[in-house]
């Protein structure tokens, strides 16, 4: 597989891709973050609660503003286990998948145990933020996926029945690879989605997600990213239904001015492909971050599924700065996440400083152990 360490980065270039690992990470918090209260409701009960408009502002939800779910919580694992893969390639056991099912059960760990347990030094510094230790409504497939040691793979995907679109929101990270060939972010991403969601819709969806932050991240436009992600699904046994959830998202920015009933008929169930071309959809029509994340969640469908897919595609196209600085000021977790940003901006660019023939620093290796 390729790595990003053949890659010339100049200042400008390292600030610039900076912004948008934040950007992305921050911006699927955000969206998740803002439709978590409503996740569920009709858009009736939203309306009801919220006013005509529906939902424009974060409101309370799992204890406060600004509270994320589950979606977040394994995102940022998805990050860890990434970074832990690059640090142990040095070591010839080079086996990505492998090192994200390691990141996830650490992320199932959370949902079951009171806090962190310091004894296991080589779980690294994320496993060790108590914030992170709470119930965010984690999903049944995401639960009974990880519930064991066994990894599910594309040959025995876990279950193979799971439509739902959790996979595909933590696979933002992947398309931040972006030293690598877009078939092989395909490729690593629906390998790592097949471990809770075995459904070839499913994890096809998080593939093409992760094509498409991948070629936002490199300067792409949104239009072009899709089109990418189409062309790579083609070989793919199984990816129609993504395709044509995707083809009608494009169909639908030309159908005049966005409304509330067109996002719910894209959103179609709670399908992982309906969340995607509600997020296509909501990014290339939104006039601003803001309005596509509100016009992203105000639907009957799965409302933080669909906000954190939009706010991660609008975040790596932008960058950080796009970002509502009022929503982010009450954003759960942000530090954490600002400091995970900035550690996967480091290790993708300055790698061989961290851990190489040269020399290693230890401090890195105690946050990301190679164990």
């Amino acid at each position: 597989m390729g790595a990003t360490s053949g890659a010339v980065w100049g200042r400008t270039e390292q600030q610039d891709f900076r912004s948008r690992v934040r950007g992305t990470l921050l911006g699927a918090a955000a969206g998740d973050a803002l439709g978590a209260p409503v996740d569920g409701l009709s858009l009736e009960q939203i309306q009801e609660a919220h006013g005509f408009e529906g939902l424009v502002d974060l409101a309370p939800g799992h204890g406060g503003r600004g509270a994320i779910t589950q979606l977040t919580q394994l995102t940022l694992f998805s990050v860890d286990g990434i970074i832990r893969a690059q640090v142990r390639r040095d070591t010839g056991a080079w086996h990505p998948p492998t090192d994200l099912h390691r990141a996830y059960l650490r992320w199932a760990a959370t949902q079951h145990d009171w806090g962190p347990d310091e004894r296991r030094k080589e779980d690294g510094w994320l496993a060790r933020e108590e914030w992170l230790y709470a119930r965010r409504s984690p999903s049944r497939a995401c639960l009974l996926g990880l519930g064991d040691g066994t990894m599910g793979t594309l040959d025995a995907p876990k279950n193979p029945g799971e439509l739902g679109p959790e996979a595909a929101v933590r696979s933002a990270p992947f398309g931040l690879l972006v030293g690598w060939d877009p078939q092989l972010v395909l490729q690593l991403t629906i390998e790592c989605a097949a471990q809770t969601h075995g459904h070839p819709t499913a994890y096809l969806a998080a593939g093409a997600y992760g094509v498409i932050v991948h070629a936002l991240a490199r300067g792409e436009i949104l239009d072009a990213a899709v089109q990418r992600a189409l062309a790579l699904l083609a070989p793919r046994p199984g990816h129609q239904p993504v395709a044509e959830a995707l083809q009608r998202a494009l169909g639908a920015v030309r159908q005049g001015m966005p409304t509330a009933a067109r996002v719910e008929e894209l959103a179609d169930g709670a399908t992982a492909e309906g969340a995607l071309a509600v997020a296509v959809y909501c990014a290339l029509v939104g006039e601003d971050v803001r309005h596509a994340l509100c016009l992203a969640v105000n639907h009957g469908g799965p409302s933080a599924a669909a906000g954190a897919l939009t706010g991660g595609l609008l975040g790596a196209l932008h960058g950080e700065t796009a970002l509502p600085p009022a929503w982010l000021a009450e954003l759960e977790g942000r530090p954490t996440m600002l400091v995970l940003a900035d550690d996967f901006a480091m290790e993708m660019t300055q790698g061989p400083a961290l851990h190489g023939p040269s020399g290693s620093s230890p401090g890195w290796l105690e946050r990301y152990p190679r164990a």
